[in-house]
């Protein structure tokens, strides 16, 4: 079959790595890197043998589809004209800056009949697939997602950063959005957001306390899920997954029966994982697993989040003012 043709548009850290994927996929052919930065776009293109382009004008008729690997604040205008020409496209996350930008997004692709996939990269970790699959009836999350300090990001919170990607996974493992919110947060070495604690609650009772930092002294990525008779302990960096059964033991209940199980992960990158989906939603027309309406209820929560980190950081200026009194 012939390959899929595609730009990669935005030739940051986010949009080599875009680029290095697609030209080591047999499915695809990198045809064009596109950024505003002239020099930035020829560099990358250089080292795959694409065409380097300033603009989108370009575009149309000479790719099937496009990842836009741009800032969160143009990710609305560069999808909808891209959708608007033809081209099936693969945003990073989260979507978009704003729930209306987001709609218009997930609109201008069900209007021209194109595929739109977010790029919540850690659904297509092979031990969130395998969570997927095990997860009956989660109970109770506890998830900490911790970073080193890096400038890369900082023009927005580190919900919308690092812990938008758990909160999609949970949004998704719970089949609902959260009835109640709760979060605190503070800015430390940016002007935004850099450590947040959260606690979602959801209307079956499912609990989700979520931690994530860019300004940790150790990089660590961990999910804990417990539900009836099971606790499940994923490491996103490592890759894979422990579980913990609890079973009745020779009809004494004061004597449970605890069985482990290693279960078995296939490694693998997971940017080449959402690539290889991306590419059959495009060749087949089936809705991708991270499609426009869900990633947009994903933003949803974290702005919803942002919020209530808002309040609180009301909150406590206003004590600040008063004065601690012992």
């Amino acid at each position: 079959m012939p390959k899929t043709r595609l730009a990669v548009v935005g030739a940051g850290q986010f949009g080599k790595n875009h680029c290095r994927v697609i030209h080591e996929c047999d499915r695809a052919e990198l045809r064009a890197v596109v950024d505003i930065d002239a020099t930035r776009a020829a560099e990358m293109a250089s080292l795959y043998g694409a065409q380097a382009l300033s603009g989108l004008g370009k575009l149309a008729g000479q790719v099937d589809a496009a990842v836009v690997a741009a800032p969160t604040t143009v990710h609305e205008e560069i999808g909808c004209r891209l959708l608007e020409a033809g081209i099936d496209v693969l945003v990073e996350k989260p979507i978009a800056a704003d729930l209306a930008s987001a709609a218009r997004l997930a609109e201008t692709a069900q209007r021209h009949g194109r595929i739109l996939q977010v790029g919540h990269l850690e659904r297509f970790n092979p031990a969130v697939v395998e969570l997927e699959r095990r997860a009956t009836l989660p109970l109770f999350f506890e998830i900490h997602r911790l970073n080193l300090f890096s400038p890369r990001s900082l023009d927005v919170d580190v919900v919308l950063d690092l812990m938008i990607h758990d909160v999609d996974i949970v949004l998704a493992l719970a089949g609902a959005a959260p009835r109640e919110i709760r979060a605190a947060g503070i800015s430390i070495l940016s002007p935004k957001v850099d450590i947040a604690n959260v606690r979602l609650q959801f209307p079956n009772g499912c609990v989700a306390n979520l931690t994530a930092s860019r300004i940790s002294t150790e990089r660590v990525r961990k999910l804990r899920l417990f539900q009836p008779h099971q606790y499940l302990s994923l490491d996103y960096g490592r890759q894979d997954l422990a579980i913990f059964s609890v079973a009745e033991g020779g009809g004494q209940p004061a004597s449970p029966a605890i069985g482990f199980e290693q279960a078995p992960v296939a490694k693998a990158e997971p940017l080449k994982r959402q690539l290889e989906a991306f590419l059959d939603s495009v060749a087949t027309r089936n809705p991708p697993k991270c499609s426009g309406p869900s990633a947009r209820q994903t933003l949803g929560a974290a702005l919803a989040i942002l919020d209530k980190i808002k309040e609180h950081s009301e909150l406590v200026s206003q004590s600040l003012v008063a004065g601690w009194k012992p």
